[in-house]
């Protein structure tokens, strides 16, 4: 019997692929699909999508038992993206098209007429099969301006499944996309500094935390401006590179939210997710795990607006990605680790009704009440905040009194992109780019600091009872602000202004 010529495609798992091929067969018998390699019931739907797209298509569809093989079999198949390469295994068989004998692999869904529709994920395999050799890909239409943000390989977009067969048989031939330049742009909503009045020790400590990408909590009493400064928190980040871009990407894509419009993240964005939101939505989930917001927020911002409010278990949750930079998501079908490596943004009241740190309005607030209601963020992870800031109520006179000397967000942004250059240069031979990502054994190395900041930083671990995870956030703090002061070493003043930022926000 003649060998049986495979068609490839590509499994998604997580934020890689597996590669699988299509095989057909056909025998005596009464015309039938059968769909073998552990292919779960939308897979098994393609049965009759192909079969009635190879008829639509003018082709004539074999009244033989048609035997379609998915390896490997222990990778489950989902959704509709093995249509096109099943379709095309079985026009190759039956003679109506000749794969050349090179590395192209096909994905896409058919509709009962052969069109050939989006799928999600895209980007994710694309990537994938550049990895293993493959030098052209055949997808929807749709989706290739998506994949055609990877270089180094041909995109061909495909209409309907006749064109597919015209294109091999050199009656109609497809044009590769030229792949796309990436240019970064500004972020869509952002509030620049300058429209905040006041509020300085927040400005400033929003600068570290763009600068170092450093986590912050913000707790002060309602209308102090906690989320204003939050949304302003874009305007001073640099303009995302393409790495970042592509790894973001790849995530939404997973995740089914890119779009023919909306192909490639090219900004910087703030996650802001409701305190009602669960537990998977947050950190991912589903019967087959999907990245949550965390990993939306990856390389960007996560905005948690009024942290207390939301659910112990999400908080918890919150552990590891803030510790380790990645989450893993466990499943009874798989078990996947995403990236989640953000920039926390949280605020919060410090009571129930919300006054207990203001001067003008009293609290109402038992204290039982104020002290629960602390107590809903843990310590374990309100230690792992670098940057704490008890923030008041913005004063009259910068309300009243407009002041035209206001740093604007673009001479801040300079500011910490040339901090970020230093540690880029910095950390060039590690496998970190930021002073929050470095382990202690970097901060040993890389924060050297003299003897007289070390008697402060002992009085203030014994008199502040400071973790041994506090003690190391305090120097990355102190390296980043002498970066953004161009100083090569940390200076006793730097490491005086960081620990006034681990002071306690919430009471004992």
């Amino acid at each position: 019997m003649e060998k049986i010529n495979k068609i490839y495609t590509i499994a998604p798992v997580g934020l890689s692929g597996v590669l699988v091929e299509v095989e057909t067969n056909l025998t005596r018998h009464l015309p039938k699909i059968i769909l073998v390699g552990l292919p779960d019931a939308s897979v098994q739907e393609a049965r009759e999508r192909v079969w009635a797209a190879i008829d639509n298509s003018g082709c004539y569809f074999p009244r033989q038992k048609v035997v379609v093989n998915l390896a490997p079999a222990q990778i489950r198949k989902e959704g509709g993206s093995y249509d096109l390469p099943i379709a095309v295994s079985i026009l190759q068989m039956i003679g109506e098209v000749k794969i050349p004998e090179e590395k192209i692999a096909f994905i896409g869904e058919l509709s009962l007429l052969g069109q050939v529709k989006a799928v999600p994920g895209i980007l994710v395999m694309v990537a994938s099969l550049k990895d293993m050799g493959f030098s052209q890909v055949f997808l929807p239409e749709q989706n290739s301006k998506e994949a055609s943000v990877i270089q180094g390989l041909e995109i061909y977009p495909v209409k309907n499944l006749r064109q597919l067969i015209n294109h091999f048989n050199g009656q109609e031939l497809i044009q590769p996309l030229a792949n796309l330049e990436f240019q970064p742009q500004q972020p869509k909503i952002t509030v620049d500094f300058a429209e905040i009045r006041g509020q300085l020790a927040a400005k400033r400590i929003l600068e570290i935390a763009a600068a170092g990408g450093h986590n912050v909590l913000m707790v002060g009493p309602p209308g102090a401006g906690k989320t204003l400064l939050a949304k302003s928190f874009l305007s001073i980040l640099p303009p995302i590179n393409l790495e970042q871009a592509l790894e973001v990407s790849k995530i939404y894509s997973l995740a089914g939210l890119l779009s023919e419009d909306n192909y490639l993240i090219d900004r910087h964005i703030l996650r802001s997710p409701h305190h009602s939101s669960s537990v998977s939505a947050i950190v991912g989930g589903g019967s087959w795990p999907k990245p949550g917001e965390i990993s939306l927020a990856h390389h960007n911002v996560l905005f948690l607006d009024e942290i207390l409010e939301f659910p112990r278990t999400v908080l918890e949750a919150l552990r590891q990605p803030l510790e380790d930079r990645i989450i893993t998501v466990s499943r009874v079908k798989g078990s996947f680790d995403f990236p989640a490596n953000f920039i926390l943004l949280a605020t919060a009241n410090p009571c129930p009704c919300g006054f207990l740190t203001d001067l003008e309005d009293q609290c109402s607030c038992t204290s039982s009440d104020v002290k629960r209601y602390q107590k809903r963020l843990s310590g374990p992870v309100l230690d792992r905040i670098d940057l704490h800031l008890t923030v008041e109520r913005v004063k009259s006179k910068y309300l009243i009194n407009i002041n035209q000397n206001i740093e604007k967000s673009a001479l801040v942004q300079q500011r910490v992109i040339r901090a970020r250059q230093k540690q880029t240069q910095r950390f060039k031979d590690q496998l970190l780019t930021l002073n929050a990502e470095m382990s202690s054994k970097l901060v040993n190395q890389y924060c050297q600091i003299s003897p007289n900041s070390k008697k402060i930083l002992q009085q203030a671990i014994d008199q502040l009872q400071f973790s041994a995870r506090a003690y190391f956030k305090v120097l990355k703090i102190a390296r980043t602000i002498a970066d953004l002061a161009n100083s090569e070493v940390i200076k006793d003043e730097h490491v005086l202004e960081a620990l006034q930022y681990r002071d306690k926000v919430f009471g004992e």
